[in-house]
């Protein structure tokens, strides 16, 4: 058996030595919210981290990554969705689909990380992942909401939602 540190707690776990990372998070710890996309670390529907790093987990194999490092999944960014990303991604109706998103949540989580106040040059070279749905805009615009303390009517995208509210 092997260690995994993921979303801060020591997990075990019996692979092949070249399985890769997702299939581990994925179908032996259960936690599927990290997505299979294409398998060849071009979409990056895969994408968690591995001590604050935006990752791939579809071509890391699981062998590679030890117990010291710390792995954390869209489950372990914020259980309850409380983390800033999460909030403006809800609140400005980001995804479509949502099949990507939480690639492209963990991405950008890493970016305001690093650099909080991140121009249209960051954002384009951090966020890669790619997007079928096209929500690109609303990816940017989210990404600048948060770096601006999160207030969603800033967007100026005028959302209407379900209970009424606008923001």
């Amino acid at each position: 058996m092997a260690t995994l540190n993921v979303n801060g707690a020591l997990r075990e776990f019996e692979a092949e030595s070249d399985t890769p990372l997702l299939w581990v998070l994925r179908e032996q710890l259960g936690l599927t919210g990290t997505k299979y996309g294409c398998g060849i670390a071009q979409c990056g529907a895969c994408t968690m981290h591995i001590d604050g790093v935006p990752t791939r987990s579809c071509v890391r194999p699981a062998s590679s990554v030890t117990a010291a490092e710390k792995i954390v999944t869209i489950e372990g960014l914020s259980p309850d969705g409380s983390h800033p990303v999460q909030k403006v991604w809800a609140s400005l109706d980001v995804p479509q689909c949502g099949f990507c998103q939480s690639g492209m949540i963990m991405a950008a989580a890493a970016l305001l990380k690093s650099k909080p106040h991140p121009t249209d040059k960051d954002i384009d070279e951090a966020m890669t992942n790619i997007c079928r749905c096209g929500t690109y805009n609303r990816i940017r615009k989210a990404i600048k909401v948060v770096a601006q303390g999160g207030n969603t009517k800033s967007a100026g995208l005028a959302i209407k939602h379900t209970d009424g509210s606008v923001s």
